[in-house]
């Protein structure tokens, strides 16, 4: 087994060091008889059948292979995909380490070393959102981020449901806007509040909530006899990346008595740039914000903080003092953090983040963010200035959204008959056949209801000018291709 392991080994350090090479394609996406072919030709079928003997050696490594060869390589310069990519080395390693250590974050005793880890990293990313004092916890991703700010905020204005449950409380209102993400719908659904006790509040034309239409939806919630409670704000919209004004927010919050929670899980990051950080101009004034470290710095999934205005909610929300786990009377036991979370076995995700801040130091962080952002702006530019392409949205932070025009549509006119119907097509078609070439992998999504529009996003620091020219010329061939095909 030693051989094996090292052999495997090998093959992750020779991932890392090709890590930047454009030569291997991004993906060539297989379907599920294709893949399960391959492992079964390897030796190693997916299926785990009862009393199947254990694999040998060589077929162990040919399962590996595969699943190499088969997955999608988000280390790859031309991954545009989603809002995370290009994970540093050093992160990759100290997630390995982690996972060789194989402990829990619950308490001192089994984590001494990861505590005091997850204390330091907090602690500079509440100073650099300015929050005067803090509490806050490592999560795996956004989602759960978000759920426990609109679980504390609920708390806050009504602690008796810890043991009442909803029924039979205040009616509560939360508050997000258009462009927020998905789960808080789902947060509002699972805490039992309901997806109707959350109002969706309109966006102007950069994807950033309204303060006006905000202001007149508190209004017409305390004339309906129920208590506001929450605003989630979002710094770095997933599909245009918009900064809602957090200043103003703070400044509705602090009149009318809210909760502020800023979901920063994709800008949050601006924060480490001198240069970018006025995006979230007014954050120090939030009640809590959450922060993905594994999307614009590169630390590998998951990797989510939630920092809380203030200390000592979380331990009421979320303590249950569990004698076999949490005695008061053990040594440093105030140091224990499973009873300040939902969470009991959490990864020791703090080390990689750790790890990779000190080994780039804070100044590379800050350039990886201001040279995405400096990507973007000169994409959109180049796209604004080729008739081939047109702006779906105005640029914001590292996104850019675009269509590719088919030439009976240069120089586009979206009123023109037939054409909204056309572009809307024309993005899957294009978005399968690049699937299927490998050279990039570029998303796609409709805009308030408009016709899909791709999306490029700059989180490799790896990218360069060539990328993004690469990129856009296989858009272009591919669409010229599906003309080609009739569509």
């Amino acid at each position: 087994m030693d051989d094996v392991v090292a052999a495997i080994a090998d093959r992750l350090v020779a991932l890392l060091r090709g890590a930047d090479d454009r030569r291997p394609s991004v993906c060539e996406l297989a379907g599920p008889s294709t893949i399960e072919a391959a492992f079964a030709a390897a030796g190693a079928p997916l299926e785990l059948d009862p009393g199947a003997p254990a694999l040998g050696d060589a077929a162990l490594l040919a399962a590996v292979d595969r699943v190499i060869e088969h997955s999608v390589r988000t280390l790859h310069p031309r991954f545009f995909n989603q809002n995370f990519a290009g994970a540093d080395p050093i992160a990759i390693v100290g997630d390995w380490l982690g996972a060789a250590l194989n402990t829990t974050m619950a308490t001192y005793e089994a984590a001494p070393v990861f505590t005091l880890l997850e204390r330091a990293l907090l602690d500079r990313l509440a100073a650099l959102a300015g929050l005067r004092t803090h509490e806050g916890i490592l999560v795996p991703g956004g989602s759960y981020a978000n759920l426990h700010a609109l679980h504390l905020a609920r708390v806050r204005v009504d602690p008796e449901c810890l043991d009442r449950g909803a029924a039979g409380g205040p009616r509560l209102r939360a508050f997000v806007s258009a462009h927020a993400h998905y789960s808080f719908a789902k947060s509002a659904a699972l805490l039992g509040l309901g997806r109707r006790a959350l109002t969706t509040i309109p966006c102007d034309e950069r994807g950033r909530i309204r303060i006006d239409h905000l202001d007149a939806a508190i209004a017409a919630s305390r004339d309906a006899g129920e208590r506001p409670f929450f605003v989630g704000a979002t710094a770095g919209s997933t599909v245009l990346g918009a900064f809602d004004p957090i200043d103003a927010l703070a400044e509705c919050c602090a009149r009318e008595g809210l909760w502020l929670h800023v979901d920063g899980t994709f800008g949050a990051s601006a924060l480490l740039s001198p240069r970018q950080r006025g995006r979230l101009r007014g954050v120090e004034r939030a009640d809590s914000l959450a922060w993905n470290l594994h999307k614009m710095i590169g630390v590998t999934q998951q990797c989510a903080a939630l920092l809380v205005q203030g200390t000592g909610l979380m331990r009421q929300t979320f303590s249950t003092r569990a004698e076999y786990l949490f005695q008061p009377d053990k040594p440093h036991a105030d140091l224990d953090t499973g009873d300040a979370t939902f969470q009991c076995a959490r990864r020791v995700d703090a080390l990689k983040a750790w790890l990779t801040w000190k080994a780039r130091g804070e100044a590379y962080l800050a350039a990886r963010v201001d040279h995405a952002v400096a990507l973007a702006e000169g994409c959109a530019a180049r796209i604004a200035g080729d008739p081939r392409f047109a702006l779906a949205a105005p640029p914001s932070w590292v996104n850019v959204c675009f269509w590719w025009l088919p030439p009976e549509l240069r120089p586009l006119d979206r009123g023109a008959p037939g054409a909204v119907a056309r572009l809307h097509a024309l993005a899957p078609a294009i978005k399968a056949r690049m699937l299927a070439d490998g050279g990039a992998m570029i998303g796609y999504q409709p805009i308030d209801g408009g016709p899909n529009a791709f999306r490029l996003l700059f989180i490799n620091p790896a990218v360069d000018e060539g990328d993004v020219d690469a990129a856009l010329e296989l858009v272009d061939r591919l669409g010229t291709a599906a003309i080609v095909d009739g569509l």
